[in-house]
């Protein structure tokens, strides 16, 4: 189809420009910017006067639910979701049931997403049969059936050896690794940040320490093995100093961080809210503000959704019982914009945080709106304001912080490979 979107803001993170201008596609592409190409006949006109026209977002950590969960999501509506979100990427962690092991389960889930035709699938590989953290699964085959990285998620390791390994073997064959650095007996038991509002609730802590000893093993094993890690979701603002000294000794070590641990703080827990359950948990004030401080210096990557849908049955508990996660994929563009605008940034930098170097992360090609690119796009108004209630969610996941609150930015048209794939 030939689309031409008029009168928009385009807002372009790789070129790191902001303009007015009219875009131009024929079939997938984008043919051209300002002008339309010769020859060029629109079969359809989007009015984007008073919208900002980007690359569409990138995210790094989006949990599907299948296969094997499918009563807490399904691959339909958490996809629609995402193109609702203004997600056009997305990187689907390897905890589905049974684990992303087998060339075969990451055939079927990728031929699943395709077929639906919404938004890009990278699945991430387990990094151990069965996420046991004790043998290594077959990362070159995996790889041939399209994981893009390999990962544990929240699973524990046996010991280090079997991390050691696994970043040798990774490295011999040039496959990244990502690691969520959490001590699991440091962790074990906790629900809740160890700090004040933990002690004064009566809830069981996770110490920073859980974070930063595992960190700290990492990035020695990285510097041993010139290994490609990605940390997923930091939490510590010693971590992300830790993060910031191994970047400049040049350890090829890349982060980010959840779009909810850059706004929220445990004292949002209040009287017990399970809907703040998350993995890792929400830490201090100090912590928060070391996040916002890392991701605006440039030495956390990404901000992602860390997208988890739990059925009501899995919130409706006392806090220690309750299932850890909060649904994320259509609160990563207002959460992200929030960020930028409270870090006083130009929107081309804050979308950079999740639209380009997210991409970097994944290794496929910046979204850009240069003619010639994939015409994956968003299209939102940055001036609206909206409520985030269960009514208003597509994911099949109603379980969030932000519940009742107000959040700025809509999204008003999502492409993928120059289709329109979401308009509300």
């Amino acid at each position: 189809m030939n689309l031409h979107i008029a009168n928009g803001l385009l807002v372009d993170p790789v070129a790191g420009t902001e303009r007015k201008a009219d875009l131009f596609i024929v079939g997938e592409t984008i043919a051209s910017v300002g002008a339309a190409p010769p020859g060029f006949t629109a079969e359809r006109t989007i009015d984007a006067n008073g919208l900002v026209v980007a690359p569409g977002l990138v995210d790094l950590s989006a949990r599907l639910r299948e296969p094997g969960f499918e009563y807490r999501a399904t691959l339909e509506s958490e996809m629609a979701a995402a193109v609702a979100g203004g997600i056009t990427r997305l990187a689907c962690p390897p905890d589905t049931e049974p684990p992303l092991d087998e060339p075969g389960l990451v055939e079927m889930l990728k031929r699943r997403a395709a077929s639906l035709r919404l938004a890009r699938v990278h699945p991430i590989g387990a990094l151990t049969q069965g996420l046991r953290g004790e043998r290594l699964t077959e990362m070159a085959e995996l790889t041939e059936a399209g994981c893009i990285a390999f990962s544990q998620d929240d699973r524990p390791f046996a010991d280090l050896t079997i991390l050691w390994r696994a970043l040798q073997y990774a490295t011999t064959y040039g496959f990244p690794v990502w690691l969520r650095p959490e001590d699991p007996g440091l962790a074990r038991g906790g629900v809740a940040h160890d700090g004040e509002v933990a002690t004064r609730l009566g809830l069981p802590g996770i110490p920073s320490v859980a974070e930063t000893i595992s960190l700290a093993a990492i990035l020695l094993l990285v510097r041993e093995t010139g290994a490609r890690v990605h940390l997923s979701r930091l939490s510590t603002a010693e971590g992300v100093d830790m993060v910031r000294k191994a970047r400049a000794e040049g350890l090829a070590v890349t982060c980010d961080v959840s779009a909810h641990h850059i706004h929220l703080s445990e004292m949002d827990i209040g009287f017990f809210d399970a809907h703040c359950r998350l993995s890792p948990p929400l830490r201090s004030l100090r912590d928060r503000e070391a996040l916002v401080r890392g991701l605006t210096d440039g030495t956390i990557d990404a901000i992602c959704s860390d997208h988890t849908p739990v059925d009501e049955d899995g919130k409706e508990l006392p806090f220690s019982e309750a299932e850890p996660g909060a649904t994320g994929l259509e609160l990563l563009l207002p959460l992200a914009l929030k960020w930028g605008a409270e870090a006083k940034l130009p929107l081309a930098q804050t979308l950079a945080r999740v639209t380009a170097q997210p991409a970097r992360v994944l290794q496929v090609a910046e979204p850009t709106l240069a003619p010639g690119a994939t015409a994956d796009l968003c299209i939102f108004d940055r001036d609206a304001w909206w409520k985030v209630d269960a009514a208003s969610l597509k994911s099949q996941g109603k379980n969030t912080p932000f519940t009742g609150y107000e959040l700025q930015g809509r999204v008003r048209t999502t492409l993928v490979g120059g289709r329109i794939v979401f308009e509300p």
